[in-house]
């Protein structure tokens, strides 16, 4: 797909009719009926008229259509949907450090904005991916490494014995915790279990879960250079 393909594909997306994108910028009314990749002084000029266009995505079609900065919560879904069908499955990457932010990221995730977007080979509908703190899960994951996931809507939908990210609000207190969860002896209630021997598993009710999602991968970084 060349430049002015990618051009189409973006006032399509934005709904401005092929005519009057030719009219505001002063194109000619044949100029998106050519497939060969416009000069450097029309990309320029799309660019400044339209300053949320990502100028990589338009002269390479690497990256997203839009600039970070300037994606809505539909721009997202849209991204991955269309990356998706692309085979590139480009996932948001998020750095959260405080449990509100936590639970809004695994929640409706409406104030959350992406570092950036990774890839991952063979993994499909991922939500998100973010930085994991601690080592209860250590050798398996340590502190820093990034994991990919998929926000379970409905608690009941826990597959026992798999690796989540959960959050839990009791008694006024908030946690946030990457594990295990086990079907407890206790009615109503969850176990979770530390992949660290020197963590203990423990249980809550589950009415105290909050929030959670299933982590589908992880990526450890292990050098800059």
């Amino acid at each position: 797909m060349g430049a002015t393909e990618r051009v189409k594909e973006f006032i399509d997306r934005k709904g401005i009719t092929r005519y009057k994108f030719c009219q505001q910028l002063g194109f000619s009314n044949k100029f998106l009926d050519n497939s060969s990749n416009m000069g450097t002084d029309k990309a320029g000029k799309i660019l400044h008229y339209y300053p949320d266009l990502n100028a990589e995505w338009l002269l390479t079609g690497n990256g997203n259509m839009l600039k970070i900065n300037a994606l809505t919560e539909e721009d997202i879904h849209y991204n991955q949907k269309k990356e998706a069908e692309d085979g590139n499955f480009n996932i948001p990457l998020y750095d959260i450090r405080a449990a509100e932010g936590i639970k809004d990221l695994l929640g409706k995730n409406k104030n959350q904005i992406p570092l950036e977007y990774i890839g991952i080979p063979k993994i499909t509908d991922c939500d998100g991916a973010l930085y994991i703190a601690g080592d209860s899960m250590y050798p398996l994951l340590r502190n820093g490494d990034i994991l990919a996931f998929k926000k379970i809507n409905n608690p009941e939908n826990i597959i026992w014995g798999e690796m989540y990210l959960i959050y839990i609000s009791k008694d006024g207190d908030d946690f946030f915790f990457t594990r295990y969860i086990q079907q407890s002896d206790q009615d109503s209630f969850v176990r979770l279990v530390p992949q660290n021997q020197n963590y203990q598993p423990v249980e809550f009710p589950m009415s105290s879960v909050k929030a959670v999602a299933l982590v589908k991968a992880s990526i450890r970084i292990n050098s800059q250079f």
